[in-house]
């Protein structure tokens, strides 16, 4: 008799969205500290904070997830996760509206993120559970973490090129002031 292989997970909302993350990857939970914020950082960074004497980036999971920002309220929280960026480890603050609980998922009945026939960045998603009556969304941190897209807004910027992706002409991303491959219509003005 074999047992099946189970995971467990730390729950998390941003607006209506229930996500997780490995429980592995989670150092702690904290209440929202005072955050010192970055010039010229991407708007999903919201700033840094001192955990042990460490400097830790916190990401706006609101942001970084093309979800309209909010105020922290007392319910907030910031996850110190331990990630993997490039082949090495990093620590970044994910800033979450709350924490839920730890739960448990047999790995069978996980699913891959859905296919919609339009290319979107699900990279970033390890795969979907269920819990209760409704759906948990695993993220895949280092894929979540290692790019500037955002998953689920409709216009994107491209971290090595700094070029906002705003759709799609003919299966390749249009960029911002310059031509898709089927039009010369750019899809939004140039960003300045």
């Amino acid at each position: 008799m074999s047992a099946d292989r189970t995971n467990h997970y730390v729950t998390f909302g941003v607006a209506d969205e229930l996500l997780a993350a490995p429980v592995e990857a989670v150092r702690e939970v904290l209440a929202v500290p005072p955050m010192t914020r970055v010039p010229n950082a991407p708007d999903f960074l919201v700033g840094i904070i001192d955990v042990r004497g460490h400097s830790v980036p916190v990401i706006d999971m609101r942001r970084k997830l093309g979800l309209p920002p909010t105020e922290p309220t007392e319910s907030s929280r910031v996850l110190v996760l331990e990630v993997t960026l490039a082949g090495r480890s990093a620590t970044i603050g994910a800033l979450a509206d709350r924490v839920l609980e730890v739960i448990t998922l047999e790995e069978k009945s996980l699913q891959p993120p859905p296919d919609i026939g339009l290319r979107w960045q699900s990279e970033a998603i390890a795969g979907i559970g269920r819990r209760n009556d409704g759906f948990v969304i695993l993220l895949n941190l280092g894929a979540l973490f290692a790019t500037e897209r955002i998953l689920l807004s409709g216009a994107t910027k491209d971290a090595e090129s700094g070029v906002k992706i705003t759709g799609e002409v003919g299966g390749n991303p249009t960029e911002e002031g310059k031509e898709g491959s089927e039009g010369s219509d750019p899809a939004v003005a140039p960003e300045p």
